[in-house]
């Protein structure tokens, strides 16, 4: 029963481990998208202004 309680144990480290680097990634991809669509106002007003 020992093995297999180390084994479950690391298993429940790979997860945990696996779950927060997805919450990593989902939150700099919400930085990167919100960068993204701060450029993009920047531009559409930039073309805006120009045609005026």
């Amino acid at each position: 029963m020992g093995m297999v309680g180390a084994l479950a144990f690391i298993n429940l480290i790979i997860v945990l481990a696996l779950v927060g680097v997805s919450i990593y990634g989902f939150v700099l991809f919400v930085k990167l998208a919100n960068r993204g669509i701060k450029a993009l106002d920047i531009y559409i007003n930039e073309k805006n202004n120009s045609r005026l």
